[in-house]
C-alpha cells in the first residue's frame, strides 16, 4: 500500500494537468544509486506495462513495476516547499537508512 498526502496530490495533479499526454499515470519506481544504495524515481507515463501494479491513492492512480514494489510497501509521499523550492519527500517504513536529500534509501 502506497499513502499520499493531500499535499502531493494536489501537486501530483497539478503536474499532471502540465503533462501533454491525455491520460498521463504517475509512475513510481526504485532506482539503484543515489547516496544510500537505492532512489526514488518519479515520472508519468502513458501505459502500464505487463506485470504493473496499479493502485488508486485518493484518485491518483499510481504505476508501480514488480521490482520496485517490494520495496515501497508501506511508503509515505508528501510533498512540502521550503526557501529552496518544493519536492517530494518519501517517508519509507522500510529503510534502516536515509540520505540526507531525502531521496535516497538503504535496506538490509
Amino acid at each position: 500500500m502506497i499513502h499520499l498526502s493531500p499535499a502531493a496530490v494536489s501537486e501530483i495533479r497539478r503536474l499532471k494537468s502540465k503533462q501533454q499526454q491525455p491520460s498521463p499515470l504517475f509512475r513510481l519506481a526504485v532506482r539503484v544509486g543515489g547516496c544510500s544504495g537505492w532512489y526514488y524515481d518519479i515520472d508519468f507515463d502513458e501505459t502500464v506495462k505487463m506485470g504493473d501494479r496499479t493502485l488508486e491513492c485518493d484518485g491518483i492512480q499510481v504505476v508501480i513495476d514488480p521490482e520496485t514494489f517490494n520495496y515501497v510497501d508501506g511508503l509515505t509521499i508528501d510533498y512540502s516547499e521550503d526557501l529552496m523550492g518544493g519536492a517530494f519527500r518519501f517517508q519509507n517504513p522500510q529503510a534502516n537508512a536515509t540520505c540526507g536529500c531525502g531521496n535516497s534509501f538503504a535496506i538490509g
